[in-house]
């Protein structure tokens, strides 16, 4: 009897320690491995011409993804190129008008002031023939300025469609803009892709990391910094990491909005109240070099107790 009456003991106290472990220790198996997902969308239109990689493929950031026919991203450069020319040319142009009509006005500025010092010697008609001529030389002169401005302008305007023609032509080459791994996509020469429409995706290997969805119950004993040992699903190697983030807010699936903007509440009438889940993210400081990280793989996190708890 005495025997049996300790075994019970133990299977209470055994029982008891484990309902606590499950209830209390901050753990949870609803993990999962992350990474950011960069989508890939070409900033000029056309056809593929070129696909250096395939499904799953490692990649470097820098690495041409694919390229787009470049025929008419390169005739819109050579058309940029003529227009600057042109430009130039208007501009020398109208600065060598300029100058003309300034030389002219300064001659004309010299015979006017030698007929007023001699308006006592010299027909009024002349005088008056003289200013009129220097008056309309000032004038030609600031059309002439104007024109100068104009042109100016004109070739500022032909030298930046001169560089965005330059810069939709290295844009054939889409470089990718991470580090990481190709996900599943179709892209096949011969595609014709648009500007702005993503195409394929990138897995970024450098934002690795786990997010572990921890019962609200749990969170006083979770805090930034804090160890954890990370079991991925069909492996006995853990990984180890730490703590950096933890959800600020989740979603409130009783609240709707409503046509008045007040907000609408649905009503509860469950006996049993589930704690909600709280998006906890860790970082890996250190995997088994044999272990592949996937986004989405599933894992169990268990956070230790240190003298913070």
């Amino acid at each position: 009897m005495a025997i049996t009456g300790s075994l019970v003991l133990v299977s209470i106290w055994a029982g008891v320690s484990l309902f606590r472990y499950y209830q209390d220790d901050p753990w949870t198996r609803d993990g999962r491995i992350r990474a950011d997902i960069v989508q890939i969308a070409p900033d000029v239109g056309g056809l593929v011409t070129k696909v250096y990689f395939d499904h799953d493929d490692p990649v470097k950031r820098g690495d041409i993804l694919f390229e787009i026919d470049p025929a008419r991203y390169t005739l819109a450069v050579t058309e940029a190129k003529v227009a600057v020319r042109q430009a130039e040319a208007d501009l020398a142009a109208a600065r060598s008008a300029a100058q003309g009509v300034e030389a002219s006005l300064a001659e004309a500025r010299r015979e006017e002031r030698r007929d007023t010092s001699l308006s006592d010697l010299l027909p009024s008609e002349t005088t008056e023939q003289t200013q009129t001529r220097a008056r309309e030389l000032t004038a030609r002169a600031a059309q002439a300025h104007a024109a100068i401005e104009q042109a100016a302008a004109r070739l500022a305007a032909a030298r930046n469609a001169l560089d965005l023609a330059e810069l939709n032509l290295t844009r054939t080459h889409v470089v990718a803009p991470v580090s990481g791994y190709m996900s599943d996509f179709a892209l096949r020469v011969g595609n014709y892709v648009s500007a702005g429409s993503p195409v394929l995706a990138l897995v970024d290997t450098s934002t690795l990391r786990v997010e572990g969805y921890f019962e609200e119950t749990k969170l006083a004993q979770i805090h930034l910094g804090q160890k954890a040992l990370i079991k991925p699903m069909g492996t006995e190697e853990p990984m180890h990491g730490h703590v950096f983030s933890i959800a600020a807010g989740i979603k409130d699936h009783d609240r709707t909005d409503s046509q008045d903007l007040l907000p609408a509440i649905n009503p509860s009438f469950s006996w049993v109240r589930l704690p909600q889940r709280i998006p906890v993210r860790i970082h890996i400081d250190d995997a088994p070099k044999n272990l592949a990280l996937i986004s989405g793989r599933t894992v169990s996190v268990s956070l230790e107790l240190d003298d913070k708890q």
